[in-house]
């Protein structure tokens, strides 16, 4: 089961939150889309949260099966006492199903294609079979909500367009600046991180200048800017680094995992190199502005 997120953790989102809860409301199943690091599963929870629904959560990975999102029989117990329902261990699907909740697929396009077609009858007539156990009927209020990046991004597959004419769709982007400087600056407080006055900014404005570099094909989001800004601030307060370093040293830490460079094949560079010697220089242009 997810976890509940009051609503009041949200920053901005104000819209975006208006049109989840009325499909919400209406019983319809929502599609949110957005690139990665844009928020799209804390706004799914909060909505899901400030609604009262019981939810269940599914993680798209490709080695997911249909087993998985529907349940099991225990093999123990099934051999003491045969398939019955007392030996069967529901899947998020049919405890969504059962209860009436909400089925929250965070990353519906990675997937594999046959667990996705399981959604098909659940989500169409509120029903599916259960080899062994039978039919499983949905309560009311059963619906689902789904995040998936866009197209463009690696590792998601494409959903078919039986599975697409089942949700409405919601699209998200990066926030503007002065929202993620409100994310950054809310995440160093609530962890009782002590950092000088000018670093949650740096930090925002170096996570989006990635995104508009030409030499860079995806950029980061406000989670690097929170990263960068932590352990800029545990740098600085471990004492021995000074503000370039500390500053510098965070980036090399926060922003290789969350980035990639196009492809250059002339450059003759060692792609690791290259990208160190991207993200000292983006840090310290950070830094000169910054002063």
């Amino acid at each position: 089961m997810s976890r509940k997120v009051p609503t009041t953790e949200l920053i901005g989102r104000k819209e975006e939150y208006r049109r989840l809860n009325a499909c919400m409301q209406a019983g319809r199943n929502i599609m949110l889309e957005g690139p990665v690091g844009a928020g799209k599963t804390h706004l799914a929870l909060a909505v899901i949260a400030g609604a009262g629904r019981l939810s269940f959560r599914v993680d798209g990975d490709s080695r997911y099966t249909e087993q998985k999102l529907t349940g099991w029989f225990d093999p123990p117990a099934v051999m003491k006492k045969g398939f019955t329902a007392e030996t069967f261990v529901a899947g998020p699907l049919v405890e969504a199903m059962r209860t009436g909740g909400v089925l929250f697929i965070n990353e519906l396009n990675r997937l594999p294609e046959g667990v996705q077609n399981v959604l098909l009858p659940a989500i169409d007539e509120g029903l599916i079979h259960v080899p062994r156990l039978g039919e499983i009927r949905a309560k009311p209020g059963f619906l689902v909500i789904a995040t998936q990046n866009p197209k463009e991004f690696v590792a998601t597959s494409h959903l078919s367009e039986a599975i697409l004419d089942r949700f409405e769709l919601v699209t998200i982007d990066y926030q503007p600046e002065e929202e993620e400087l409100q994310i950054v600056s809310s995440r160093l407080a609530v962890a009782g991180v002590k950092h000088e006055s000018w670093l949650p900014a740096a930090a925002v404005r170096l996570a989006r200048l990635t995104r508009e570099h030409d030499r860079i094909r995806r950029g980061a989001s406000v989670r690097a800017a929170m990263g960068i800004a932590e352990l800029c601030a545990m740098f600085l307060s471990s004492g021995g680094m000074k503000q370039e370093e500390a500053f510098t040293s965070a980036a090399m830490l926060a922003l290789p995992t969350r980035i990639e460079l196009e492809p250059d094949a002339e450059s003759g560079k060692n792609p690791r190199a290259e990208m160190e010697e991207l993200v000292n220089e983006l840090a310290l242009l950070v830094l000169k502005k910054k002063r």
